[in-house]
């Protein structure tokens, strides 16, 4: 009789322990699939930005350091996506994402700010369909990083909670890093209307 108490206890405490893991496997899985999400949105964003830059290239003229300013965090925010995406489970990785996100949404502030001393460029068709595309683009990505961050939240507590954090450690489910603006300056949205 004892012997069949402690095999059923055992077997109790291995279901306990499959639970836990799954579940952890489980809220892991749902938010890489959210920054999956977040990942098509920004790549969309970054093919607009070199378009936008090209049509406000041949008004701006005297701009060439805002536009090269432009595609430099361009480049360096698609660099810190790919390292994140191939592994959105890293926090060094979505920590260096949000700074490059960061360093591109305030040179492209810098550049929509400019672009309303130049009326002609403000008018042109291009730029139009392009500031609209972004700005479409923008509200997906805000849409997106909510529910990252809701997912990163969701598995976060799980993994902390006890006694799931004696699985949680020892299997290496670390902790989630959140998607958000660090600048205060570019927690605003980026304006992109030039009515």
């Amino acid at each position: 009789m004892g012997t069949i108490i402690t095999l059923a206890v055992i077997a109790a405490l291995v279901l306990f322990f499959i639970t836990i893991y799954n579940k952890l496997v489980t809220l892991r899985n749902r938010f890489k699939n959210a920054f999956a999400q977040i990942d098509v949105q920004l790549n969309r964003r970054y093919d607009l930005i070199p378009n936008l830059v090209e049509t406000a290239k041949g008004y701006m003229k005297h701009e060439k350091e805002t536009l090269e300013a432009v595609i430099s965090a361009r480049n360096g925010a698609v660099s810190a996506n790919q390292a994140a995406a191939a592994n959105p489970d890293d926090p060094d990785a979505i920590k260096h994402l949000n700074q490059a996100e960061g360093q591109l949404t305030g040179a492209l502030g810098r550049l929509f700010a400019l672009s309303e001393a130049y009326p002609d460029l403000k008018a042109n068709q291009t730029m139009e369909q392009l500031m609209e595309e972004l700005s479409t683009t923008e509200n997906k990505i805000a849409f997106a990083r909510q529910a990252y961050n809701d997912a990163v939240m969701e598995y976060n507590t799980y993994r902390e909670q006890v006694p799931n954090n004696f699985i949680a450690n020892p299997f290496g489910f670390k902790e989630a890093e959140l998607f958000e603006v660090e600048d205060e300056q570019v927690r605003e949205a980026v304006k992109v209307s030039f009515d």
